[in-house]
């Protein structure tokens, strides 16, 4: 089904500044992950004794992904003066780079926890891992169970990726008056996505879902961690006063609120040949997010209890999704949901106008706005 965007959120941009191109600013981090990654693959496995665990994180990252957060973090360091002589570029790359070797870290337990069988259209960590100890030790499948292996396997292979962030960063010789600007930032991010998760997988199967609930969720798993923590972290490292921090805050939440209401919509309706991940997922999970708290608020009372069938049924068919779906669409949540991304959006735009921010890093932040909210996938 295809998703409508909403009349408010323009359908084209203009291309921003050449200097803050968001696919270059990608490719810098994307050069940082590989350097890092191709030395640890070669490192951890001299001398044949030890597993070659930064393989498989490698293929995970190869996979794809937008990027999102190291490249806010890079317009960040801009919007801050980064260039203006403030520090070292390789600094603010490396901090960039360990933010997408933490959101590794995030993704693969949260596939573990989710059991969810695709991402980025490949089968996930704990699935990939499993395979392959199905293959190598046929003989053992009796003893360790070859989907227990993969769980473990890739709740390691995920904290490899959290102890590498943490050097990745260093790595960019970050100053000592630098690091006491990050480091509580980057400690609030990481202590907030923890418990967002969490409020997420409490709230998981809710028989009613609080729009309220699922907001805090979405402020604290995804708006806060995706959005403003990086732009944080990268005007941090150059320096940035109190009053852009809050500039930039004051754009970020409204927009990785309107991006996680995207990715609620693409949960549901969106085309896994596009998104990379399976359409039945978050109903199948009985996942409680806006969406779904809408459509049981607004649904007749016949509807509701017919679409709590089919939430967090773990067999769902496609036929019973294309039920729950109409439902959905039925109730109005759908369009309810497209309107309050508009209007976040709008929210965005108009804090970025009254913030201290450098006009090319401004041009981009509104580039990657419309494309946190127009995305497909």
């Amino acid at each position: 089904m295809t998703l409508p965007f909403s009349a408010a959120v323009p359908a084209s941009t203009p291309p921003p500044a050449p200097s803050l191109d968001p696919e270059r600013l990608k490719s810098d981090v994307e050069q940082v992950l590989h350097t890092f990654l191709a030395c640890k693959e070669e490192s951890t496995t001299a001398g044949g004794r030890l597993p070659n665990v930064a393989a498989p994180l490698r293929e995970f990252l190869d996979a794809g992904g937008k990027r999102i957060r190291p490249v806010l973090a890079l317009v960040g360091w801009h919007a801050a003066g980064g260039t203006g002589g403030t520090g070292d570029p390789r600094t603010a790359r490396h901090l960039a780079a360990s933010l997408e070797l933490f959101h590794a870290f995030c993704l693969i337990h949260d596939d573990v926890m989710d059991r969810s069988t695709t991402r980025r259209g490949r089968p996930t960590v704990h699935r990939s891992q499993a395979h392959q100890y199905r293959r190598q030790h046929p003989h053992l499948a009796q003893q360790v169970p070859a989907d227990r292996f993969g769980e473990g396997a890739a709740i390691l292979i995920g904290d490899l990726a959290m102890v590498w962030s943490d050097e990745l960063l260093h790595q960019g010789h970050p100053a000592p008056e630098q690091l006491a600007r990050i480091l509580p930032l980057l400690d609030a991010m990481r202590t907030e996505v923890t418990l967002g998760q969490y409020l997420d997988l409490a709230h998981t199967g809710s028989d009613s879902p609080s729009v309220a609930t699922a907001l805090t969720v979405i402020r604290y798993k995804t708006a806060k961690y995706t959005v403003e923590r990086p732009l944080q972290l990268g005007a941090a490292l150059a320096g940035a006063d109190q009053t852009l921090l809050h500039g930039l805050s004051a754009y970020a939440i409204p927009l990785g609120e309107a991006f996680q209401l995207r990715d609620d919509l693409l949960g549901v309706f969106g085309d896994p040949k596009v998104t990379g991940k399976p359409a039945l997922d978050d109903l199948r999970e009985g996942k409680a997010t806006v969406l779904i708290a809408l459509a049981l608020q607004h649904a007749s009372p016949a509807q509701a209890d017919r679409l709590r069938l089919h939430l967090g049924c773990p067999t769902l068919t496609q036929h019973q999704a294309d039920a729950a779906r109409h439902i959905i669409t039925a109730s109005g949540a759908h369009d309810m949901v497209n309107d309050m991304i508009a209007e976040r959006y709008d929210q965005a735009l108009a804090a970025l106008d009254g913030a201290p921010v450098d006009p090319a890093a401004s041009e981009t932040l509104r580039h990657i706005a419309r494309q946190a909210v127009q995305r497909t996938a």
